[in-house]
């Protein structure tokens, strides 16, 4: 494509300026004479997070059946939503999977990429990981090569800014921030791909989820009257669209303007035409407006046939709903919320947790809303609405 040239980047969430205690260490300063990951282990705050960390990753991948450590790494953030997932995979050719999302703890500036040094605006486009900081004042932090080439092109020439970091410390000035646990798991997430070779770990930030209304809504709003921000928002969901299509990276071009160009984007027609899938229509429970709410009482709600009677219930309770678990799992421990009201109605059921089926949830739940009347909880001998909290064991025959 004539004036094109291709980014060779992955796409990350950019940070405040990160100033390291000492100097910084770059991934290049890494000894040839031993593996990347026995460098990282020779600085204090590295090798503290490996020990403290590395196991619970472990674990982690084995329950989500991904395969450990990760050789390839994908970084994608929202800015207005304020998260950042992080993308796993073993071969070049196949999709990507999602391991975790974090949540970006504080935003500078508004949506729209960075053109300034000192606008305190965290960048959007298309970026990788160039530089591992065992010493950042904000704990531990990985560099992003911004200002890329299009950066270059059409931020300020003489002061388009540096310094844009992954940190932890929850703290910002232009940068993306997560806690010291995250990056402590980041950290070491891109230690392991970069050990395994991936010398490029693409980091995408965007402005928003563009499959979220109230984000799309929002966008569309502050880019109303501003060309430029809707030209560039839109080339970032050209790159959404396609990593949401075939959970793999799109290749990026940069014309001679500096605008981003997606290589077989998505024709945006074809998505809005596509059938959408049907929406679920919402059950409606019983639920009452609970007055006289109190903490502690004198007598507790009891079942009918007592504490014996009560658990005879949950146990057939347990077992009918055992046909009704979501495929591939047999058993799951259930934790409901209810009230039992001043006149012994359960009401105002919630399951807490089990599985994340909304199905199950309802079924259970209309099942749980025909059990009998209890004695209600008294306080002073009155009657009065009581919380209870019940885990339910739930499994199949």
């Amino acid at each position: 494509m004539k004036n094109m040239k291709r980014l060779f980047i992955p796409v990350f969430v950019s940070l405040c300026f990160t100033v390291p205690v000492g100097a910084q260490t770059s991934v290049r300063s890494a000894a040839l004479s031993t593996s990347f990951i026995d460098y990282q282990k020779s600085f204090p705050r590295p090798d503290e997070s490996f020990k403290r960390k590395e196991d619970t990753l472990q674990k982690q991948f084995a329950a989500k059946k991904l395969k450990w450590p990760a050789k390839y790494i994908y970084i994608r953030s929202f800015k207005y939503d304020s998260n950042m997932e992080v993308w796993v995979k073993e071969e070049l050719n196949e999709p990507f999977k999602l391991f975790k999302t974090y949540k970006v703890c504080a935003l500078a500036g508004t949506l729209g990429p960075k053109r300034l040094e000192g606008d305190y605006q965290v960048p959007e486009g298309f970026y990788y990981i160039n530089e591992f900081n065992p010493r950042s004042t904000y704990y531990l932090s990985l560099g992003i090569n911004y200002p890329n080439v299009s950066d270059q092109i059409l931020s300020d020439s003489l002061r388009p800014g540096s310094a844009i970091y992954i940190h932890g410390s929850c703290v910002t000035v232009g940068c993306i921030p997560i806690t010291d646990q995250q990056i402590d798991e980041l950290y070491i997430l891109a230690a392991h791909a970069k050990d395994q070779g991936q010398d490029y770990i693409p980091v995408h930030i965007f402005p928003i989820r563009f499959n979220v209304t109230k984000s799309v809504n929002y966008l569309n709003n502050l880019a109303k009257d501003d060309p430029s921000l809707r030209k560039f928002a839109t080339r970032m969901e050209d790159a959404f669209d396609y990593f949401e299509k075939y959970k793999q990276l799109p290749v990026v071009l940069i014309n001679d303007k500096g605008d981003y160009i997606i290589n077989n984007a998505p024709d945006k027609k074809a998505i809005a035409e596509a059938p959408k899938p049907v929406k679920r229509e919402p059950v409606h429970h019983r639920t009452r407006t609970i007055t006289g709410m109190v903490e502690a009482v004198h007598q507790w709600p009891q079942f009918p046939g007592g504490s014996d009677g009560y658990a005879k219930y949950l146990d057939k309770l347990g077992k009918d709903m055992g046909a009704k678990l979501p495929e591939g799992i047999k058993k799951s421990y259930v934790q409901v919320e209810f009230i039992v009201d001043k006149d012994g109605i359960p009401t105002n059921f919630k399951v807490l947790k089990g599985p994340k089926d909304e199905d199950f949830a309802d079924a259970l739940i209309e099942e749980m809303e025909k059990m009998p009347e209890w004695k209600p909880a008294l306080l002073n001998d009155k009657p009065v609405p009581k919380k209870m909290v019940q885990t339910i064991t739930v499994e199949t025959e």
